[in-house]
């Protein structure tokens, strides 16, 4: 008998289920996000200015996601109408020491968090007299351990208010399928609490079974978001490609969040490059032999997200669609109408290096290329479909 195919069990996204996943951009005050905000979503929204809390309420924009594939496409079908895929960012305004009691704009900072689904974190690696740090002085090591600190201890305050009402369900003893998930749900609770208690680590990088991660994904923790942490840096330093602070900040990151991404950025630069033409901005990079971050950033949020995006494509329109890694065909075809899910037929569909070995529908059709689609397909970043439904 030949040995049994072992299959991998696919592992359950951290997450709120959905496309429509935010961004949003936490710090320290004074560390440069709403300028970087600006620069990303190249708008005037948001409020950059040398004191803390110059953002209260959180602004919101999209930014769209730079895609070479996009690109070909696009000029492949010189469309009248183009539509990329998009991120949507938002500027959070700025924690500080103290934030779980409600310290500065603690309770509001806690709250916007929450409402993200991924974070950019960005720490202050330069110094300037001008700019007035917080805490006294530039320390990123520091403001890095302060924010940890800040949402290890509102899960805990949090996970310990729900633990306390699973354990009035169980105490009452009856023997019920119900209560069985409910006593299931307080074992995981509680090693929840030991692990922002006692390990003191992000709740996403704990060793948890696909089950115990479909459970602790109700509770939108603030540590089980992914964390993509970006180092503002003085323009000198970027250009340089040397700065003191750096070496630290990825000690730090390697001990107490191992495998989260760090990119250094220089927020200046950035708001530079943006008050000039595009194609002036292309000479500025080349003359000084470097590039902007910017899509880096964008690209690298939108994997972190776990999201990915096929395309519709035609003479009217090239389009980028958004779903989330791991969707199936009716899924991705309801994110264009919901209509299309509820009736859909199957999809028609190609992949985007298909067509550009072959260079036209037509000729991905005669090679095999285009091939019809059921309810089980599960999408592959970058799938050229065309869907059909029926009436309903």
């Amino acid at each position: 008998m030949p040995p049994k195919k072992v299959v991998q069990e696919t592992k359950v996204q951290w997450g709120r289920p959905g496309n429509n996943l935010k961004a949003g951009i936490v710090g320290m005050p004074n560390v440069g996000k709403s300028t970087f905000f600006q620069a990303i979503t190249k708008s005037v929204l948001g409020n950059p200015a040398n004191y803390p809390y110059a953002t209260i309420e959180p602004e919101e924009a999209k930014v769209a996601v730079p895609d070479e594939r996009f690109d070909y496409l696009t000029e492949l079908y010189k469309p009248v109408r183009i539509v990329p895929a998009f991120l949507t960012v938002i500027d959070i305004a700025g924690l500080t020491k103290g934030a779980h009691t409600g310290a500065g704009l603690g309770n509001s900072f806690l709250s916007n968090v929450r409402a993200v689904d991924a974070i950019f974190q960005m720490v202050r690696a330069f110094d300037d007299a001008e700019i007035v740090h917080v805490e006294g002085d530039v320390n990123p090591v520091r403001d890095l351990s302060i924010i940890l600190e800040e949402l290890l201890i509102k899960d805990a305050e949090f996970v310990t208010k729900h633990l306390e009402g699973l354990k009035k369900i169980t105490s009452r003893g009856a023997n019920t399928l119900e209560m069985k998930m409910k006593k299931e749900e307080q074992a995981t609770t509680e090693r929840v609490l030991e692990h922002l208690t006692v390990t003191k680590q992000p709740i996403r990088k704990g060793n948890w079974t696909n089950k115990e991660i479909e459970f602790i994904n109700t509770l939108l923790l603030l540590t089980a978001k992914p964390v993509i942490y970006l180092v503002n840096m003085s323009e000198r330093d970027y250009l340089r490609q040397k700065n003191k602070y750096l070496p630290k900040i990825k000690a730090w990151i390697d001990e107490n969040s191992p495998g989260d991404i760090l990119i250094p950025v220089s927020v200046a630069f950035e708001e530079r490059l943006t008050r000039m033409p595009e194609e002036e901005a292309q000479e500025e990079c080349k003359r000084l032999n470097t590039k902007s971050m910017l899509p880096k950033i964008i690209i690298t949020g939108y994997n972190a997200l776990k999201l990915i995006n096929y395309f519709t494509v035609g003479p009217e329109e090239v389009r980028a669609w958004t779903i989330r890694d791991g969707t199936k065909a009716p899924q991705a075809a309801g994110v264009i109408h919901t209509d299309f899910e509820k009736a859909f037929v199957c999809g028609e569909i190609m992949h985007y290096d298909d067509l550009v070995e072959y260079k036209s529908e037509n000729a991905c059709r005669s090679a095999g290329k285009y091939m019809t689609k059921g309810k089980d397909y599960v999408m592959v970043s970058g799938d050229v479909a065309h869907w059909k439904a029926g009436k309903r």
